[in-house]
């Protein structure tokens, strides 16, 4: 029921309100990260590609160095071991893809001494993996021969023959034209993939998306169709979506607020004009009537300002009533001492207490609420006006203010005569007086409205002793949720 709200920070005039698409927000969210998956995901192919690539063109790299090893022959043993190599050219043309590019070799010996090939083929430096790609002690790497990248490999190749046993480097050496080829024909057919996945996702996306948008769009189109008298609660058809289920409760709720304000405000505007007219009415016969000399000139004017103030007190007492409403609405809640008002009501109306020399008591326990000020002392103020109202004379008038652990209770009882079982049931309504309680005629009616407004509990009935009449109550109860917690009570 209760609740503080903080401040809103202000805004700079200058400054325009960012408008925030839902539609946009929710393309983006869904496509942002779809466009960075299919990115890494094409660059993940794309490297898988070129892998599997380079390992079949190493394979066929590694071939061609084991067909010039077949060609070496040697001489003596293992430190005097001589290799001779007479390998031509046209050995390593079968293994030139598509004339696409170009093989070089170059033999050596274990001293880097060239045996044959190309001689200006970088010797080699590096070493053998501990468990090569392949089952060969073979050396895969890229280097640069006469100003153009190629790939190499370098295989240790054994060579033995009746007359000796040895052993050969043999490099390998390719140009990478087709390899880079193929890399661009990968390249393209993975982007083209991707291109028709990411073309297909956001069409779905898009379609699923206006869809899932569009019950907003009617609902717009619902509002704006309406009249500007039209508070009735929106129409859910039976395919709203359950997300929308409460934004729709929220805007009915809106509306049957506005409802209520509307028909408190066409009701204020009714009994306004209705109530007022009488006393003015009232008032222009008595101007007429001291005009024509009808009346003594003190007795009008008495007429008169008794007439004026009692229009005045209608006046102030519908505002109050409209004022209740008006601060229901507002959420600007402040904890207030229930006991330092009833006091100044008290002190308020002490002269009406001396003119009826009542024995007034005031029993009272220190009550904090969270509640709009203005609100608790209309009601002490009313309901105790009508306690000293109707009260005989020299009679007791009580007022207690008990903290009943989480609850709290305000009671007025004084000992007039009450009121009948059929006045009774209409004491809070508008405009209502008996015979006997002639002064709740609105001041109830507004007590009513306060105690609704806070959440609590207005009990208006007899007091009966044997059966008898004894008084009047008016008791108030203040529910738990209305009550402050111990913390966020002023010290």
């Amino acid at each position: 029921m209760w609740r503080k709200s903080a401040k809103a920070p202000s805004r700079a005039p200058s400054q325009a309100p960012r408008i925030r698409s839902l539609r946009r927000s929710l393309l983006l969210g869904i496509l942002l990260p779809v466009v960075v998956f299919i990115i890494y995901n094409t660059s993940s192919l794309y490297r898988q590609s070129l892998q599997a690539v380079n390992t079949a063109y190493d394979r066929s790299l590694l071939a061609s160095a084991k067909v010039i090893g077949e060609q070496l022959t040697v001489s003596g043993y293992d430190e005097l071991a001589i290799v001779d190599s007479a390998v031509p050219y046209s050995a390593l043309e079968a293994f030139e893809a598509d004339n696409q590019s170009r093989l070089f070799y170059r033999v050596s010996n274990m001293s880097g001494e060239l045996i044959g090939g190309f001689a200006e083929l970088p010797i080699w430096r590096g070493r053998i993996a501990q468990q090569p790609p392949y089952a060969a002690l073979v050396d895969f790497y890229n280097a640069e021969f006469r100003g153009m990248p190629v790939r190499m490999a370098a295989l240790l190749q054994p060579v033995a023959s009746a007359t000796g046993r040895g052993m050969a480097l043999i490099q390998v050496a390719e140009t990478l034209e087709i390899r880079e080829s193929l890399a661009r024909d990968v390249l393209w057919g993975t982007l083209v993939q991707q291109a028709l996945l990411f073309c297909c996702i956001a069409l779905v996306v898009v379609v699923v998306v206006r869809r899932a948008t569009l019950p907003i769009l009617q609902l717009s189109e619902q509002l704006n169709a309406r009249s500007d008298h039209a508070l009735e609660p929106l129409k859910t058809p039976l395919d709203t979506p359950s997300e929308m289920l409460p934004l729709v409760d929220a805007t009915n709720r809106v509306m049957a607020r506005l409802a209520h304000l509307v028909q408190h405000q066409k009701r204020f505007v009714r009994d306004a004009s209705h109530q007022l007219r009488t006393p003015l009415a009232v008032l222009k016969v008595q101007v007429q009537s001291a005009q024509r000399g009808d009346v003594e000139p003190e007795q009008a004017l008495s007429e008169i300002a008794a007439t004026v103030n009692r229009a005045t007190l209608l006046a102030n007492q519908m505002l109050s009533l409209a004022k209740v409403e008006q601060l229901h609405q507002s959420e600007h809640i402040q904890t207030v001492s229930l006991t330092a008002i009833v006091r100044d009501m008290v002190i308020e109306l002490s002269p009406l207490l001396a003119d009826k020399n009542l024995q007034f008591e005031l029993q009272s326990e220190e009550v904090l609420l969270p509640s709009h000020p203005w609100m608790l002392r209309e009601l002490v103020r009313n309901l105790l006006h009508n306690a000293i109202q109707h009260s005989p004379p020299n009679a007791p008038l009580l007022l207690q203010l008990a903290q009943q652990g989480p609850s709290a209770t305000l009671r007025i009882s004084d000992w007039g005569p009450g009121v009948s079982a059929e006045m009774q049931a209409r004491l809070t309504e508008p405009f209502v007086s008996g015979n006997l309680r002639d002064g709740s005629g609105l001041g109830l009616a507004i007590c009513h409205s306060i105690v609704t407004a806070l959440g609590a509990q207005l009990s208006l009935h007899n007091r009966l002793h044997h059966g008898l009449v004894q008084g009047f109550d008016a008791v108030v109860e203040f529910k738990p949720n209305a009550l402050p917690l111990a913390e966020d009570a002023p010290h």
